[in-house]
Protein backbone atom coordinates (compact mmCIF):
# COMPACT_ATOMS: atom_id res chain seq x y z
CA UNK A 1 0.00 0.00 0.00
CA UNK A 2 1.55 3.72 -1.00
CA UNK A 3 1.60 6.18 2.00
CA UNK A 4 0.03 9.49 1.09
CA UNK A 5 2.81 11.97 0.87
CA UNK A 6 0.81 14.38 3.82
CA UNK A 7 1.42 11.88 6.49
CA UNK A 8 4.90 11.36 5.73
CA UNK A 9 5.70 14.80 6.76
CA UNK A 10 3.78 14.68 9.77
CA UNK A 11 5.85 11.70 10.71
CA UNK A 12 9.17 13.60 9.82
CA UNK A 13 8.36 16.80 11.95
CA UNK A 14 6.93 14.36 14.48
CA UNK A 15 10.40 13.01 14.82
CA UNK A 16 11.98 16.41 15.30
CA UNK A 17 10.03 17.19 18.03
CA UNK A 18 11.05 14.97 19.89
CA UNK A 19 15.03 15.05 19.57
CA UNK A 20 14.00 18.70 20.79
CA UNK A 21 12.99 17.23 23.85
CA UNK A 22 15.56 15.14 24.76
CA UNK A 23 18.26 17.74 23.77
CA UNK A 24 16.19 20.17 26.22
CA UNK A 25 15.76 17.49 29.04
CA UNK A 26 20.03 16.93 28.85
CA UNK A 27 20.01 20.64 28.67
CA UNK A 28 18.00 21.59 31.94
CA UNK A 29 20.32 18.78 33.82
CA UNK A 30 23.32 20.19 32.90
CA UNK A 31 22.31 23.52 33.96
CA UNK A 32 21.14 22.30 37.20
CA UNK A 33 24.18 20.44 38.00
CA UNK A 34 26.15 23.44 37.22
CA UNK A 35 23.84 25.69 39.51
CA UNK A 36 24.94 23.17 42.18
CA UNK A 37 28.05 23.06 41.79
CA UNK A 38 28.21 26.97 42.14
CA UNK A 39 26.03 27.05 45.17
CA UNK A 40 28.37 23.84 46.69
CA UNK A 41 31.66 26.29 45.18
CA UNK A 42 30.42 29.21 46.73
CA UNK A 43 29.36 27.71 49.76
CA UNK A 44 33.16 26.04 50.01
CA UNK A 45 35.03 29.38 49.44
CA UNK A 46 32.85 30.85 52.19
CA UNK A 47 33.71 28.45 54.67
CA UNK A 48 37.23 28.32 53.33
CA UNK A 49 37.71 31.94 53.63
CA UNK A 50 36.04 31.95 57.27
CA UNK A 51 38.31 29.14 58.09
CA UNK A 52 41.46 30.76 57.02
CA UNK A 53 40.37 33.92 58.78
CA UNK A 54 39.91 31.78 62.07
CA UNK A 55 43.36 30.34 61.37
CA UNK A 56 44.91 33.80 61.10
CA UNK A 57 42.79 34.98 64.80
CA UNK A 58 43.99 31.99 66.38
CA UNK A 59 47.51 32.66 65.44
CA UNK A 60 47.72 36.32 65.98
CA UNK A 61 45.92 35.38 69.90
CA UNK A 62 48.18 33.10 70.45
CA UNK A 63 51.16 35.54 69.62
CA UNK A 64 49.50 38.37 71.85
CA UNK A 65 49.44 36.20 74.47
CA UNK A 66 53.29 35.51 74.17
CA UNK A 67 53.98 39.17 73.90
CA UNK A 68 51.99 39.91 76.61
CA UNK A 69 54.01 37.40 78.57
CA UNK A 70 57.06 38.59 77.45
CA UNK A 71 56.44 42.21 78.41
CA UNK A 72 55.19 40.98 82.09
CA UNK A 73 58.45 39.29 82.42
CA UNK A 74 60.19 42.55 81.66
CA UNK A 75 58.26 44.46 84.13
CA UNK A 76 58.82 41.58 86.41
CA UNK A 77 62.75 41.92 85.51
CA UNK A 78 62.46 45.30 86.47
CA UNK A 79 61.05 44.93 89.72
CA UNK A 80 63.22 42.00 90.64
CA UNK A 81 66.35 44.46 89.77
CA UNK A 82 64.83 47.44 91.68
CA UNK A 83 64.39 44.78 95.09
CA UNK A 84 68.38 44.20 94.47
CA UNK A 85 68.81 48.11 94.07
CA UNK A 86 66.52 48.48 97.33
CA UNK A 87 69.18 46.13 99.21
CA UNK A 88 72.16 47.89 98.47
CA UNK A 89 70.63 51.28 99.28
CA UNK A 90 69.46 49.13 102.90
CA UNK A 91 73.50 48.19 103.55
CA UNK A 92 74.30 51.88 102.66
CA UNK A 93 72.11 52.99 105.25
CA UNK A 94 73.34 50.42 107.70
CA UNK A 95 76.83 50.78 106.68
CA UNK A 96 76.41 54.73 107.27
CA UNK A 97 74.76 53.96 110.81
CA UNK A 98 77.28 51.60 111.66
CA UNK A 99 80.52 53.94 110.75
CA UNK A 100 78.79 56.45 113.44
CA UNK A 101 80.28 54.67 116.58
CA UNK A 102 84.07 53.94 113.97
CA UNK A 103 84.53 57.91 113.31
CA UNK A 104 83.87 58.85 117.19
CA UNK A 105 86.92 55.43 117.86
CA UNK A 106 88.63 57.00 114.88
CA UNK A 107 88.46 60.80 117.12
CA UNK A 108 89.39 58.83 120.54
CA UNK A 109 92.48 57.27 118.99
CA UNK A 110 93.30 60.90 117.87
CA UNK A 111 93.53 62.24 121.29
CA UNK A 112 95.22 58.99 122.47
CA UNK A 113 98.12 60.36 120.00
CA UNK A 114 97.58 64.11 121.24
CA UNK A 115 97.99 62.73 124.99
CA UNK A 116 101.31 60.47 123.91
CA UNK A 117 102.55 64.00 121.95
CA UNK A 118 101.53 66.02 125.28
CA UNK A 119 103.70 63.27 127.56
CA UNK A 120 106.33 63.68 125.30
CA UNK A 121 106.49 67.49 125.91
CA UNK A 122 106.03 67.35 129.32
CA UNK A 123 109.33 64.60 130.08
CA UNK A 124 111.31 67.19 127.44
CA UNK A 125 110.44 70.41 128.62
CA UNK A 126 109.61 69.44 132.19
CA UNK A 127 106.21 71.45 131.59
CA UNK A 128 103.52 70.95 134.32
CA UNK A 129 101.14 72.17 131.65
CA UNK A 130 101.64 69.74 128.85
CA UNK A 131 101.22 67.11 131.81
CA UNK A 132 98.16 68.48 132.50
CA UNK A 133 96.81 68.39 128.90
CA UNK A 134 97.82 64.54 128.37
CA UNK A 135 95.72 63.77 131.42
CA UNK A 136 93.02 65.94 130.32
CA UNK A 137 93.16 64.22 126.26
CA UNK A 138 93.07 61.01 128.01
CA UNK A 139 89.50 62.08 129.11
CA UNK A 140 88.51 62.96 125.94
CA UNK A 141 89.64 60.30 124.39
CA UNK A 142 87.55 58.40 127.19
CA UNK A 143 84.59 60.63 126.14
CA UNK A 144 84.79 59.85 122.47
CA UNK A 145 85.22 55.77 123.39
CA UNK A 146 81.89 56.24 125.81
CA UNK A 147 79.77 57.99 122.85
CA UNK A 148 81.00 55.48 120.12
CA UNK A 149 79.43 52.53 122.32
CA UNK A 150 76.68 54.45 122.85
CA UNK A 151 76.13 54.51 118.61
CA UNK A 152 76.66 51.15 118.31
CA UNK A 153 73.90 50.39 120.67
CA UNK A 154 72.09 52.95 118.48
CA UNK A 155 73.00 50.74 115.31
CA UNK A 156 72.14 47.64 116.61
CA UNK A 157 68.58 48.92 117.50
CA UNK A 158 67.75 49.13 114.07
CA UNK A 159 69.31 45.96 112.82
CA UNK A 160 66.46 43.69 113.51
CA UNK A 161 64.69 46.10 110.98
CA UNK A 162 67.22 45.81 108.77
CA UNK A 163 67.47 42.35 108.64
CA UNK A 164 63.37 41.92 108.09
CA UNK A 165 63.69 44.08 105.65
CA UNK A 166 66.25 41.91 103.67
CA UNK A 167 64.30 38.91 104.11
CA UNK A 168 61.13 40.94 102.67
CA UNK A 169 63.15 41.82 99.64
CA UNK A 170 64.71 38.29 98.84
CA UNK A 171 61.16 36.56 99.21
CA UNK A 172 59.79 39.63 96.92
CA UNK A 173 62.45 38.45 94.43
CA UNK A 174 61.37 34.88 94.69
CA UNK A 175 57.41 35.73 94.53
CA UNK A 176 57.70 37.97 91.61
CA UNK A 177 59.44 34.77 89.78
CA UNK A 178 56.96 32.14 90.87
CA UNK A 179 54.34 34.83 88.80
CA UNK A 180 56.70 34.88 86.31
CA UNK A 181 56.67 31.04 86.03
CA UNK A 182 53.02 30.85 86.73
CA UNK A 183 52.54 32.84 83.37
CA UNK A 184 54.73 30.82 81.49
CA UNK A 185 53.02 27.76 82.37
CA UNK A 186 49.42 29.46 81.45
CA UNK A 187 50.80 30.71 78.13
CA UNK A 188 52.43 27.66 77.62
CA UNK A 189 48.74 25.16 78.11
CA UNK A 190 47.42 28.10 75.85
CA UNK A 191 49.82 28.17 72.59
CA UNK A 192 50.24 24.46 73.01
CA UNK A 193 46.27 23.58 72.86
CA UNK A 194 45.15 26.85 70.61
CA UNK A 195 42.22 26.42 73.37
CA UNK A 196 42.93 27.46 76.70
CA UNK A 197 42.51 30.48 78.68
CA UNK A 198 39.65 31.55 76.42
CA UNK A 199 41.01 30.86 73.18
CA UNK A 200 38.27 28.20 73.26
CA UNK A 201 36.00 31.56 72.88
CA UNK A 202 37.42 32.23 68.96
CA UNK A 203 36.78 28.89 67.50
CA UNK A 204 33.08 29.11 68.51
CA UNK A 205 32.85 32.51 66.96
CA UNK A 206 34.37 32.42 63.87
CA UNK A 207 34.48 29.15 62.86
CA UNK A 208 32.13 26.72 64.59
CA UNK A 209 32.87 23.21 64.21
CA UNK A 210 36.53 23.69 63.34
CA UNK A 211 39.23 21.43 65.11
CA UNK A 212 41.42 22.52 67.88
CA UNK A 213 45.58 22.75 67.44
CA UNK A 214 47.00 19.51 67.03
CA UNK A 215 49.52 18.20 69.42
CA UNK A 216 52.21 18.08 66.95
CA UNK A 217 51.33 21.73 65.69
CA UNK A 218 51.39 23.32 69.30
CA UNK A 219 54.13 21.39 70.83
CA UNK A 220 56.07 23.49 67.99
CA UNK A 221 54.52 26.20 69.79
CA UNK A 222 55.55 25.41 72.83
CA UNK A 223 59.06 24.70 72.05
CA UNK A 224 59.50 28.13 70.08
CA UNK A 225 58.31 29.97 73.56
CA UNK A 226 60.38 27.96 75.61
CA UNK A 227 63.35 28.51 73.21
CA UNK A 228 63.26 32.50 74.19
CA UNK A 229 63.88 31.82 77.48
CA UNK A 230 67.34 31.13 78.08
CA UNK A 231 67.09 28.05 81.08
CA UNK A 232 64.12 26.81 79.76
CA UNK A 233 64.21 23.35 78.09
CA UNK A 234 64.02 23.65 74.29
CA UNK A 235 65.30 21.88 71.11
CA UNK A 236 66.43 23.73 68.21
CA UNK A 237 68.02 27.21 69.15
CA UNK A 238 70.80 28.15 71.03
CA UNK A 239 72.22 26.41 73.93
CA UNK A 240 71.17 27.24 77.33
CA UNK A 241 74.04 29.85 79.03
CA UNK A 242 75.39 28.66 82.58
CA UNK A 243 74.00 29.90 85.32
CA UNK A 244 76.61 32.51 86.54
CA UNK A 245 75.95 34.07 82.87
CA UNK A 246 72.50 34.44 83.74
CA UNK A 247 73.51 35.98 87.14
CA UNK A 248 75.65 38.67 85.65
CA UNK A 249 72.91 40.24 83.04
CA UNK A 250 70.27 40.73 86.27
CA UNK A 251 73.79 41.75 88.73
CA UNK A 252 74.92 44.30 85.93
CA UNK A 253 71.10 45.81 85.25
CA UNK A 254 70.92 46.14 89.19
CA UNK A 255 74.07 47.20 89.83
CA UNK A 256 73.78 50.11 86.94
CA UNK A 257 70.32 51.10 88.03
CA UNK A 258 71.12 52.59 91.58
CA UNK A 259 70.93 55.51 92.56
CA UNK A 260 73.62 58.39 92.82
CA UNK A 261 74.00 57.93 97.25
CA UNK A 262 74.10 54.24 97.50
CA UNK A 263 76.68 53.58 94.29
CA UNK A 264 78.60 56.66 95.18
CA UNK A 265 79.22 59.01 98.03
CA UNK A 266 82.62 60.96 97.89
CA UNK A 267 83.18 63.78 99.83
CA UNK A 268 85.82 66.08 101.50
CA UNK A 269 85.12 68.68 103.76
CA UNK A 270 86.72 72.22 105.30
CA UNK A 271 87.05 73.30 109.53
CA UNK A 272 83.58 75.18 108.74
CA UNK A 273 81.85 72.69 107.42
CA UNK A 274 79.76 69.78 109.07
CA UNK A 275 80.43 66.96 106.62
CA UNK A 276 79.32 64.07 104.99
CA UNK A 277 76.02 66.19 105.00
CA UNK A 278 73.68 62.79 105.25
CA UNK A 279 75.24 62.67 108.94
CA UNK A 280 72.74 64.15 111.38
CA UNK A 281 74.26 67.42 112.38
CA UNK A 282 73.85 66.60 116.32
CA UNK A 283 76.37 63.87 115.32
CA UNK A 284 78.69 65.71 113.62
CA UNK A 285 78.67 68.53 116.57
CA UNK A 286 80.41 65.93 119.29
CA UNK A 287 83.46 66.02 117.09
CA UNK A 288 83.61 69.98 118.50
CA UNK A 289 81.65 69.72 121.55
CA UNK A 290 83.50 67.07 122.86
CA UNK A 291 86.99 68.47 123.11
CA UNK A 292 85.28 71.85 123.47
CA UNK A 293 88.22 73.91 121.64
CA UNK A 294 90.58 72.80 119.00
CA UNK A 295 89.43 72.08 115.08
CA UNK A 296 88.76 69.09 113.64
CA UNK A 297 88.67 68.28 109.98
CA UNK A 298 87.28 65.14 107.83
CA UNK A 299 89.56 64.79 105.37
CA UNK A 300 88.25 61.90 103.17
CA UNK A 301 84.94 59.89 103.58
CA UNK A 302 83.77 57.96 100.71
CA UNK A 303 81.42 54.91 100.79
CA UNK A 304 79.29 52.63 97.97
CA UNK A 305 77.31 49.69 97.96
CA UNK A 306 77.14 46.92 95.61
CA UNK A 307 75.78 43.75 94.61
CA UNK A 308 79.29 41.64 93.76
CA UNK A 309 80.74 38.45 93.37
CA UNK A 310 82.24 38.97 96.93
CA UNK A 311 82.90 41.78 99.67
CA UNK A 312 86.24 42.55 98.28
CA UNK A 313 84.79 43.71 94.91
CA UNK A 314 83.03 46.12 96.44
CA UNK A 315 85.14 49.22 95.26
CA UNK A 316 85.59 47.16 91.52
CA UNK A 317 84.76 48.54 88.21
CA UNK A 318 81.58 47.30 86.98
CA UNK A 319 80.73 44.64 84.56
CA UNK A 320 83.63 42.83 85.82
CA UNK A 321 83.49 39.00 84.01
CA UNK A 322 82.70 36.63 87.09
CA UNK A 323 80.16 39.16 88.86
CA UNK A 324 77.50 36.29 89.27
CA UNK A 325 75.89 38.55 92.61
CA UNK A 326 76.88 36.32 95.55
CA UNK A 327 77.01 38.79 97.89
CA UNK A 328 75.34 42.54 98.48
CA UNK A 329 78.03 44.32 100.36
CA UNK A 330 78.18 48.26 101.59
CA UNK A 331 81.46 50.07 103.05
CA UNK A 332 81.53 53.28 104.29
CA UNK A 333 85.05 55.31 105.60
CA UNK A 334 87.34 57.87 105.99
CA UNK A 335 90.09 60.19 107.76
CA UNK A 336 89.22 62.60 110.39
CA UNK A 337 91.66 65.13 111.24
CA UNK A 338 92.06 66.87 115.18
CA UNK A 339 94.49 69.86 116.41
CA UNK A 340 94.11 70.06 120.10
CA UNK A 341 95.98 72.36 122.04
CA UNK A 342 99.64 71.66 121.65
CA UNK A 343 99.40 68.02 119.64
CA UNK A 344 97.24 66.83 116.41
CA UNK A 345 95.85 63.38 115.89
CA UNK A 346 94.82 62.05 112.09
CA UNK A 347 92.89 58.48 111.98
CA UNK A 348 91.10 56.18 109.34
CA UNK A 349 87.90 54.34 110.07
CA UNK A 350 85.54 52.09 108.04
CA UNK A 351 82.14 50.54 108.63
CA UNK A 352 81.62 47.36 106.34
CA UNK A 353 78.18 45.46 106.22
CA UNK A 354 77.71 42.60 103.63
CA UNK A 355 75.16 39.46 103.40
CA UNK A 356 75.45 36.24 101.91
CA UNK A 357 74.62 32.83 101.75
CA UNK A 358 76.64 32.51 105.35
CA UNK A 359 74.88 34.99 107.16
CA UNK A 360 76.65 37.87 105.77
CA UNK A 361 78.90 40.04 108.10
CA UNK A 362 79.62 43.41 110.03
CA UNK A 363 82.25 45.65 111.35
CA UNK A 364 82.49 46.78 113.47
CA UNK A 365 81.13 43.73 115.40
CA UNK A 366 79.41 46.14 118.51
CA UNK A 367 77.02 47.62 116.17
CA UNK A 368 75.42 44.68 114.85
CA UNK A 369 73.54 41.59 115.91
CA UNK A 370 72.41 38.57 114.14
CA UNK A 371 72.27 37.08 110.53
CA UNK A 372 71.43 38.72 107.21
CA UNK A 373 71.51 35.83 104.55
CA UNK A 374 71.37 36.23 101.25
CA UNK A 375 70.78 33.67 98.06
CA UNK A 376 72.99 35.40 95.26
CA UNK A 377 71.02 36.10 92.00
CA UNK A 378 69.86 33.44 89.99
CA UNK A 379 70.97 30.64 92.55
CA UNK A 380 69.27 28.41 90.98
CA UNK A 381 68.21 27.22 87.24
CA UNK A 382 65.20 28.22 85.98
CA UNK A 383 63.32 24.93 85.81
CA UNK A 384 64.51 24.31 89.71
CA UNK A 385 63.73 27.73 90.62
CA UNK A 386 59.60 27.61 91.45
CA UNK A 387 59.72 28.33 94.95
CA UNK A 388 63.81 29.92 95.94
CA UNK A 389 66.38 30.96 94.55
CA UNK A 390 66.51 34.48 93.35
CA UNK A 391 65.36 33.52 89.60
CA UNK A 392 64.21 35.59 86.56
CA UNK A 393 63.72 35.20 82.65
CA UNK A 394 66.36 36.39 80.44
CA UNK A 395 66.00 36.91 76.55
CA UNK A 396 67.89 33.83 74.93
CA UNK A 397 69.49 35.49 72.23
CA UNK A 398 69.83 33.21 68.69
CA UNK A 399 72.08 35.01 65.84
CA UNK A 400 70.52 33.26 62.97
CA UNK A 401 68.50 34.87 60.62
CA UNK A 402 66.88 32.16 60.22
CA UNK A 403 65.42 32.14 63.45
CA UNK A 404 64.25 35.22 63.82
CA UNK A 405 66.81 35.60 66.34
CA UNK A 406 65.68 34.50 68.97
CA UNK A 407 62.00 35.86 68.69
CA UNK A 408 58.91 33.17 68.71
CA UNK A 409 57.23 31.90 65.86
CA UNK A 410 53.20 30.83 66.63
CA UNK A 411 51.84 28.60 64.18
CA UNK A 412 47.81 27.44 63.70
CA UNK A 413 46.79 25.06 61.51
CA UNK A 414 43.07 23.95 61.85
CA UNK A 415 40.46 21.89 59.81
CA UNK A 416 36.69 22.33 59.12
CA UNK A 417 33.95 19.89 57.45
CA UNK A 418 33.00 22.10 54.69
CA UNK A 419 29.85 19.68 53.63
CA UNK A 420 27.25 20.17 55.46
CA UNK A 421 25.74 16.45 55.47
CA UNK A 422 22.00 17.79 55.72
CA UNK A 423 20.02 18.22 52.47
CA UNK A 424 17.64 20.02 54.67
CA UNK A 425 19.71 22.62 55.91
CA UNK A 426 22.27 22.26 52.98
CA UNK A 427 19.75 21.07 49.61
CA UNK A 428 22.18 22.33 47.03
CA UNK A 429 24.11 19.02 48.28
CA UNK A 430 20.81 17.16 47.25
CA UNK A 431 21.89 13.69 49.64
CA UNK A 432 23.81 13.62 52.68
CA UNK A 433 27.06 12.31 50.42
CA UNK A 434 27.07 15.30 48.10
CA UNK A 435 27.18 12.43 45.30
CA UNK A 436 25.56 12.23 41.96
CA UNK A 437 25.66 8.75 40.53
CA UNK A 438 24.64 7.79 36.62
CA UNK A 439 24.59 5.39 34.08
CA UNK A 440 25.71 6.37 30.31
CA UNK A 441 24.43 3.42 28.26
CA UNK A 442 27.44 1.59 27.16
CA UNK A 443 29.98 4.22 28.32
CA UNK A 444 28.79 3.22 31.93
CA UNK A 445 28.19 4.74 34.94
CA UNK A 446 29.45 7.64 36.56
CA UNK A 447 29.95 9.58 39.92
CA UNK A 448 30.16 13.05 40.79
CA UNK A 449 30.99 14.59 43.87
CA UNK A 450 29.30 17.83 44.16
CA UNK A 451 30.75 19.11 47.53
CA UNK A 452 34.34 19.12 49.29
CA UNK A 453 34.39 17.12 52.52
CA UNK A 454 37.18 19.32 54.31
CA UNK A 455 39.41 22.08 54.66
CA UNK A 456 42.45 22.98 56.05
CA UNK A 457 43.64 27.00 57.35
CA UNK A 458 47.53 27.24 58.39
CA UNK A 459 48.79 30.79 59.21
CA UNK A 460 51.73 32.29 61.11
CA UNK A 461 52.87 34.80 63.60
CA UNK A 462 55.59 36.32 64.81
CA UNK A 463 55.99 37.70 68.52
CA UNK A 464 58.53 40.59 68.01
CA UNK A 465 60.84 43.26 70.44
CA UNK A 466 60.76 47.04 69.17
CA UNK A 467 61.22 49.88 71.33
CA UNK A 468 59.05 52.72 70.81
CA UNK A 469 60.35 55.96 69.65
CA UNK A 470 63.11 56.79 66.38
CA UNK A 471 66.03 53.97 66.32
CA UNK A 472 63.58 52.18 68.65
CA UNK A 473 63.92 48.88 66.26
CA UNK A 474 67.80 49.17 66.53
CA UNK A 475 67.58 47.57 70.15
CA UNK A 476 68.35 43.79 70.66
CA UNK A 477 65.65 41.85 71.91
CA UNK A 478 65.67 41.42 75.30
CA UNK A 479 63.57 40.88 78.71
CA UNK A 480 63.84 44.08 81.10
CA UNK A 481 62.02 46.77 77.87
CA UNK A 482 58.20 45.75 77.98
CA UNK A 483 58.71 46.75 74.17
CA UNK A 484 57.22 43.04 73.07
CA UNK A 485 54.45 42.93 69.63
CA UNK A 486 52.72 40.45 67.98
CA UNK A 487 51.96 40.44 63.84
CA UNK A 488 50.59 37.84 61.33
CA UNK A 489 54.12 37.06 59.77
CA UNK A 490 54.61 34.95 56.31
CA UNK A 491 56.43 31.70 56.08
CA UNK A 492 59.77 32.14 54.96
CA UNK A 493 59.67 29.32 52.37
CA UNK A 494 58.43 26.45 51.67
CA UNK A 495 60.15 24.41 53.71
CA UNK A 496 59.27 25.97 57.09
CA UNK A 497 55.46 25.61 56.09
CA UNK A 498 56.25 21.52 55.11
CA UNK A 499 57.48 21.08 58.55
CA UNK A 500 54.30 22.71 60.07
CA UNK A 501 52.13 20.38 57.98
CA UNK A 502 54.44 17.18 58.06
CA UNK A 503 53.82 17.84 62.36
CA UNK A 504 50.09 18.24 61.10
CA UNK A 505 49.49 15.09 59.71
CA UNK A 506 48.79 16.42 56.28
CA UNK A 507 51.61 15.16 54.46
CA UNK A 508 50.13 15.75 50.63
CA UNK A 509 50.35 19.19 51.32
CA UNK A 510 53.34 19.47 52.77
CA UNK A 511 55.29 18.33 49.61
CA UNK A 512 52.86 20.24 47.52
CA UNK A 513 54.25 23.58 49.62
CA UNK A 514 57.87 22.60 49.11
CA UNK A 515 57.41 22.81 45.55
CA UNK A 516 59.10 26.26 44.01
CA UNK A 517 56.99 28.45 42.97
CA UNK A 518 54.06 27.43 44.98
CA UNK A 519 52.56 30.58 46.79
CA UNK A 520 52.14 29.91 50.03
Amino acid sequence: MQVPVPLLGKARRRSRRGQAMVLSALSLLVLALMVTLSFNLSHALRQKMSLQQHSDALAYSMAVLEARALNYYAVGNRAIAGSYVAMNSLHAYMAAVSVTGEMLRAARNNFYMIAAIEVVRCMCYGCQEHCIDAAEAMKIAGDFAKEGSDYDKKARGVESGFTNAMQGLDLMVDNLHIAQRSVHDKTLQSVRDGKSNGLEQLTEYNAPGATFLTQQVGSMNANEFNCAVDGMQCQGSEDDSDEEARARVMTEVANASRSGWPATRETGGMPSVQIPSYLHPEFMKKFKDIPNEGNYQVMRHVGTAKTAEDKGQVNGAGEQGGNSGKVVVATEEGTIFHKWRHGVGINNYKAEVWSDDGGGGHTPNGAHSGQHPFEGVNARALTACSQSGNCFMKFRANPDADRDWGQPRVYSYVTRQFRGGDPSKTPWELNSSSTLEFEHGAQGSGRLKLAADEGAGLSKALVYYHRFGQGGWKEPPNLFGPYWRAKLHPFRDGDEAGRVLEAAGNQDAAELARVPGVSL
